[in-house]
């Protein structure tokens, strides 16, 4: 997931694909079927609870026409819809409800 976004926020020629053909384009990267199916529907909630790192997440949503408060507010939901943050440098280690260093 990691890799395809960086090209995809990075390569005018992925972007082009990305518009004209989305299922073509994620097949050249090794996506199980949940990340294939999350980054096809620019799931930036689910994404981010799969472990993708919120900067690369962050330059794909204007790809996807989404506002910064609404990509803040739709990694906040993915939490609440699809549980922790599965792996990557953002995994919880805590339940979504319980505070963390008094935050």
């Amino acid at each position: 997931m990691q890799k395809f976004l960086f090209h995809l926020n990075r390569d005018a020629q992925v972007q082009r694909r990305w518009r004209e053909d989305r299922d073509a384009l994620l097949a050249e990267y090794p996506l199980d079927a949940e990340e294939r199916d999350a980054m096809h529907r620019g799931d930036i909630g689910k994404l981010y609870v799969l472990g993708c790192n919120g900067q690369l997440l962050m330059h794909f949503a204007p790809l996807l026409g989404i506002a910064w408060p609404d990509y803040l507010q739709a990694m906040r939901d993915g939490v609440l819809q699809h549980g922790p943050v599965r792996q990557g440098v953002y995994a919880m280690t805590t339940s979504t409800q319980e505070k963390v260093a008094g935050v």
